[in-house]
């Protein structure tokens, strides 16, 4: 089954533009415009609501989907278990349902866990 590809983007503050987060061509784009630690993120809470089996979402990096390494871990297990392909552009990792890649999720982990140390 083929979905649609879904962007996300975040920045950290209403005065800046998510304009250098280049997902690509995209069905659809769901934005925020909140600190990546803030539990209020609208846009998050739709894209995740609004994601069906077999669509991609495509993010320009880890540190715009999560708060932390737990929550960018929780989040892309539960995307993809839920049959949603993640991208991630900056890191050129994806995670497709089904497929169990142990080096992309060391990656996801290592990566994930640097960004949260400075401050994802």
């Amino acid at each position: 089954m083929t979905g649609q590809v879904v962007g996300y983007l975040r920045v950290s503050s209403t005065d800046q533009r998510t304009d250098r987060q280049d997902v690509g061509q995209v069905g659809r784009v769901f934005e925020d415009h909140v600190s990546g630690g803030s539990t209020d993120r609208p846009g998050f809470t739709e894209m995740v609501g609004y994601l069906r089996d077999g669509d991609t979402l495509r993010v320009w990096s880890m540190d715009r989907l999560a708060r932390s390494l737990l929550d960018l871990v929780t989040t892309v297990q539960d995307l993809v278990g839920r049959g949603v392909t993640v991208e991630f552009i900056s890191e050129r990792l994806t995670f497709r349902p089904g497929v169990d890649d142990p080096f992309a999720r060391f990656q996801l982990q290592l990566l994930g866990s640097l960004q949260s140390s400075s401050g994802l």
